[in-house]
C-alpha cells in the first residue's frame, strides 16, 4: 500500500482536482484505491459524488474521537473507496493541539486500517490519496508525517514558485518525523502551452526538479472545471476530454514509480 499526499499551500493550483482524478483513474486501471479528504472544505468528497453533509462518519471523528478508518470508509459512484471530510473539521488544529502526539493522529490511524485489512482478509489497497487542506496546518503536517510521498500540484505561475519553495523546506523539517518522506513528483496544472509565463516557469520548474517533474502536464480544460459540479471525476463525466485523458497518462505515470 502506498499513500500519497497531494498538498500544497497554494490554493487553486488544483489539488482537489488532482486528488479526485488521479484516484478515478488509477481505479480505473483496476487498483484499489482509498481517497481520504483532508480539508474542511470537503470538496473532494462531493467531487466523488459523495454527499459530505449525509455522511455518518468523517475523519473528524477519525481524529477527534479514535473512530476507526475502517468505519469511516463509504463507497463512492465513482467505483473506488472514500472517508470524506465536511465542516466538521473546521477549527480542528485548535482542537487536536491539546493531544498528545497530535501531529501523529493520521499515522496510527493509517497503521490501524492496515491491521484491520490483515484481520479481516480484505484486499489491501494499492494506493491511499490524500487530499490536503491549502495551508500547512497541523493536519497537513499530520498528512505528510503519515505519507510515503508528496505529489505537488503547481501552476505555472511565479507566486506559484515562491509557494513550492516553502513547502519544500517544510517537507525537508519534517523528515525528522518521517525519514520515508519525499517529494514524489511536481505535476504542471491549469497549464496552457500558448502562454509565454506559463512556458517560462515550466522551463524554470524542469531546470530546478530534473528528474521528479511528471511528463504529463493537466491542461486547462472545462470538462475538468465541469465535473465537480456533477459530483463526478471527468473521466466518468467526460472520458475522452483532454483533461481525463491527462489524468490517465497522471496515473500511468504514478503506477510506473511504484516500488
Amino acid at each position: 500500500m502506498e499513500i500519497i499526499a497531494i498538498a500544497n499551500q497554494k490554493g487553486g493550483v488544483g489539488k482537489t482536482t488532482t486528488a479526485v482524478n488521479l484516484t478515478a483513474s488509477l481505479a480505473a486501471k483496476h487498483k484499489n484505491v482509498l481517497l481520504i479528504d483532508l480539508d474542511p472544505q470537503g470538496n473532494a468528497t462531493s467531487g466523488t459524488g459523495v454527499d459530505k453533509n449525509e455522511l455518518g462518519l468523517t475523519i473528524a471523528d477519525v481524529l477527534l474521537d479514535g473512530v476507526s478508518l475502517s468505519d469511516a470508509i463509504v463507497s463512492s459512484p465513482a467505483g473506488f473507496d472514500v472517508i470524506g471530510a465536511n465542516r466538521d473539521l473546521a477549527g480542528m488544529d485548535i482542537t487536536l493541539m491539546g493531544k498528545a502526539d497530535s501531529h501523529e493522529l493520521f499515522k496510527t490511524a493509517m497503521a490501524d486500517l492496515v491491521n484491520d485489512q490483515v484481520a479481516t482478509q480484505k484486499q489491501p489497497y494499492d494506493y491511499v490519496i490524500i487530499d490536503c487542506a491549502p495551508s500547512l496546518n497541523l493536519l497537513t503536517i499530520n498528512a505528510l508525517v503519515a505519507t510515503d510521498g508528496v505529489i505537488i500540484p503547481m501552476q505555472c505561475e511565479y507566486y506559484a514558485l515562491e509557494g513550492l519553495a516553502d513547502l519544500s523546506q517544510t517537507i525537508e523539517r519534517l523528515t525528522e518525523l518521517n525519514p520515508k518522506l519525499y517529494i514524489r513528483g511536481v505535476v504542471r496544472t491549469l497549464f496552457d502551452a500558448r502562454n509565454t509565463l506559463a512556458r517560462d516557469v515550466s522551463a524554470e520548474l524542469e531546470a530546478h526538479f530534473g528528474d521528479i517533474m511528471y511528463k504529463t502536464h493537466i491542461p486547462r480544460n472545462i470538462r475538468l472545471a465541469e465535473a465537480p459540479a456533477h459530483g463526478l471525476p471527468v473521466i466518468a463525466y467526460e472520458r475522452w476530454s483532454k483533461g481525463a485523458r491527462a489524468y490517465q497518462k497522471l496515473a500511468a505515470e504514478v503506477i510506473k514509480q511504484s516500488r
